[in-house]
């Protein structure tokens, strides 16, 4: 057998010590220059593409500008009723004693009315108050009544609890700014969804009444609480009335004490009679923060006809709220004297 014969180098010829040195220092002179031109046999094409060039940015847009603070002209309304911060719960006839704020500023801000603000309400002209062109601007625009299967099928559209047309009435009853939500309702929508909470529900016949007189609408479902206010046929959204915004809740004013500490016609011995009466006796119904209180005028007159004095558990409802349910109730009951 034949073994491979072992490959040897190939011999180089050795060179000397001279011209190793010289090739060298050619070497070094070669790439050193900087006028020679390098010519490659191809080019290195690069791995990354290169980048496009950036885009200009936007122009600057200008700056928006600023709703001024005090208008040139200030609003007016044709809506012949005087602006308050609550319509159902305040009583007109009633005038207050003081005043927890200065009655120069209006909550509407300044000089944003052409009515004057006196602490409780922005009073109307007696020019614009028109009562008869009002109630007939009213008819014209709710137009011809609805029909049977009309109201069913908006009751069956806006009557449940996910429906997206709804506005929470609380206990500061109907307010001002609550108009305007409704007509931004309307404007998109044939009827709003009223859900009722609260020391208002004592009386609905009341906020009916308000939401009907205020808005110009009409109540087409009621059922406890919750309530469906129908806009009318001939509605027209750009012709909706010139409702200004209230910009902050003004302080309520003083009136003068209705539930007294001693009761009209009885001597302070019998009052404390009677309110430890009432204190002893089993409360007749446990009352809760912001519920529904629309049963509670029905059982008390019922509760009135065999029991003189009445106990309700207020213990839940907080202080604003015991004193302002005690006041419904003297009103709505008839009762001739609240004990707190």
């Amino acid at each position: 057998m034949l073994l491979p014969r072992k490959l040897l180098p190939w011999p180089r010829p050795r060179r000397s010590r001279d011209q190793t040195l010289s090739l060298r220092l050619f070497r070094a002179s070669y790439l050193s220059d900087p006028d020679d031109d390098d010519d490659p046999p191809f080019t290195r094409i690069p791995n990354n593409p290169p980048r496009p060039p950036a885009p200009r940015p936007p122009p600057p847009k200008p700056k928006a500008q600023t709703t001024k603070i005090i208008p040139d002209e200030p609003a007016r309304s044709d809506l012949p009723f005087d602006f308050r911060y609550s319509y159902s719960e305040t009583d007109p006839s009633w005038r207050p004693i003081g005043f927890r704020e200065p009655t120069r500023f209006s909550p509407f801000g300044p000089g944003r009315l052409d009515r004057p603000w006196d602490g409780v309400a922005a009073r109307v002209d007696e020019e614009v108050r028109a009562g008869d062109a009002r109630v007939s601007t009213r008819e014209e625009v709710l137009g011809e009544a609805l029909s049977e299967a009309e109201v069913a099928e908006l009751v069956e559209m806006y009557r449940h609890s996910d429906c997206s047309r709804q506005i929470n009435l609380g206990k500061g009853g109907v307010t001002h700014n609550m108009l305007d939500d409704i007509h931004n309702h309307w404007r998109r929508a044939e009827a709003v969804r009223i859900k009722c909470l609260g020391v208002a529900t004592l009386d609905m016949d009341n906020i009916c009444f308000h939401l009907e007189d205020k808005t110009g609408g009409k109540i087409i479902y009621r059922s406890i609480n919750i309530l469906i206010l129908y806009r009318g046929r001939n509605y027209d959204p750009k012709q909706r009335p010139v409702i200004p915004l209230m910009l902050w809740k003004p302080l309520a004013p003083i009136y003068p004490r209705v539930v007294q500490n001693v009761a009209e016609g009885l001597t302070f011995e019998q009052t404390k009679e009677m309110r430890n009466r009432g204190l002893n006796s089993p409360p007749l119904m446990k009352l809760t923060r912001n519920g529904v209180y629309v049963n509670v005028v029905e059982r008390l007159r019922e509760a009135f006809k065999t029991l003189e004095v009445v106990r309700l558990d207020c213990s839940y409802t907080g202080t604003s709220d015991c004193k302002k349910i005690g006041v419904k109730l003297r009103v709505c009951c008839l009762c001739s004297y609240v004990l707190l």
